[in-house]
């Protein structure tokens, strides 16, 4: 088996998922697997590297290959090691299967194909007998599809140190050792370059009512009904911004509603309902703008009614186009040499290359796979791409 194909599969047969802020537990949950993975790949192939702790079971990793010339740019390689949940899907998702040039299972397109190809390009680099013109850190990042906080732990390494930083980043921050020159972030493109996406802010509301029992229904403040009329009135603003950007780039502001709970059984008033709000932002808004034009909504047509707003759980003010010209030449120029044309593109989703862009670094988003199969019933991915992303990865190192 080639080393991308096992590599990928070793990826997959390790669970990953991330919670998405439920409640939940078991072998499948968190990104432990994978990380202890890398971390035994890295030390087996004499790559220096790190864990960088962010939450509880949840670390990234950091692993560095200099380049062979003197004075050379650092690029920063990132992937994310977490999937989303595997309910519904209609094949065993962490089973991987290899059919018709394909692999099949969870997180196979969304992202451990692209993660794959960094890593079999890694192993390349480290065995051609090349010059390798850049120095490559390679970081395997946590919480990529709830929160980005795995992006915003390395993000801070090249940082000045606040008061306080967590000791746990020192290994990791002698391995950057200072901001890098540009970012290529691992997701589905098809080998196009995302040059700008989307951003998000997404939090909850919850709005509180009475519990009493249903056949008095008057003793009671029943919370669905103010709650039917916020999910209204978003809906009302959902149409109003699929009109205010509509030749955008990366597509209109979208808002949207996620999730709603609320009710404990049909014979008790409820006194709670949860939504949780996603609005997706074209590079320029402001979060903090984008929630409070909803707040305002909300609060407009449920007069009276008590209504918190948590805090975002996500908030990211996209990708600008505002890129390295270098890198791109580099990635256009690789692609060339393999027969494959890489096109700038953007995207309606967002990144980790929002955070690094937000840092400071100039950053693109680039991968194989095709957006259209993250997250599906049956995820899976072209394995010969995988294997083209790995090599014009290859080439912008030794270009």
């Amino acid at each position: 088996m080639t080393d991308h194909v096992a590599t990928l599969a070793d990826l997959v047969r390790r669970p990953s998922v991330n919670p998405m802020g439920r409640d939940v537990a078991g072998p499948e949950y968190l990104e432990a697997r994978v990380t202890d993975y890398l971390v035994q790949r890295c030390t087996a192939a004499g790559l220096p590297w790190a864990r960088q702790p962010v939450a509880p079971g949840r670390d990234n990793v950091v692993a560095r290959l200099d380049a062979t010339v003197p004075g050379a740019p650092v690029i920063l390689w990132d992937a994310h090691q977490d999937t989303v949940p595997a309910d519904g899907m209609t094949i065993e998702p962490f089973a991987p299967l290899v059919r018709d040039g394909r692999l099949y299972g969870r997180g196979a397109c969304d992202v451990k194909g692209g993660m794959a190809a960094m890593l079999a390009a890694l192993a390349r680099l480290q065995a051609a007998p090349v010059p390798r013109t850049k120095t490559v850190v390679f970081s395997a990042t946590v919480n990529e599809e709830f929160g980005f906080t795995g992006a915003r732990a390395i993000a801070r390494l090249w940082a000045e140190p606040p008061a306080g930083h967590p000791a746990t980043d020192a290994a990791a921050r002698d391995l950057v050792g200072g901001p890098p020159a540009a970012a290529i972030v691992a997701e589905p493109t098809g080998l196009d370059i995302v040059t700008q996406h989307k951003g998000a802010v997404r939090w909850r509301i919850r709005i509180h009512g009475r519990a009493c029992h249903s056949a008095f229904p008057e003793q009671g403040d029943n919370a669905i009904y103010p709650a039917g009329r916020a999910v209204l009135a978003i809906e009302d603003l959902a149409r109003e911004l699929l009109r205010r950007r509509p030749d955008h780039s990366c597509g209109p502001p979208t808002l949207s509603v996620g999730t709603i709970r609320g009710g404990t059984g049909v014979n008790l008033v409820p006194d709670l309902v949860v939504l949780e709000i996603d609005r997706r932002l074209v590079p320029g808004e402001s979060p903090g703008d984008a929630r409070d034009e909803v707040i305002r909504r909300v609060a407009a047509a449920a007069p009276g009614a008590r209504i918190d707003h948590e805090d975002p759980f996500v908030e990211s003010a996209g990708l600008p186009e505002a890129v390295d010209d270098g890198l791109l030449e580099s990635l256009e120029r690789a692609g060339r040499a393999c027969g494959i044309e890489c096109r700038r593109t953007a995207a309606r989703y967002g990144t980790n290359a929002s955070i690094f862009a937000t840092a400071g670094v100039p950053s693109v988003v680039f991968g194989p796979g095709s957006i259209a199969q993250a997250h599906t019933a049956d995820e899976w991915i072209e394995l010969d791409e995988v294997d083209e992303a790995a090599r014009i990865l290859c080439g912008v190192v030794t270009a």
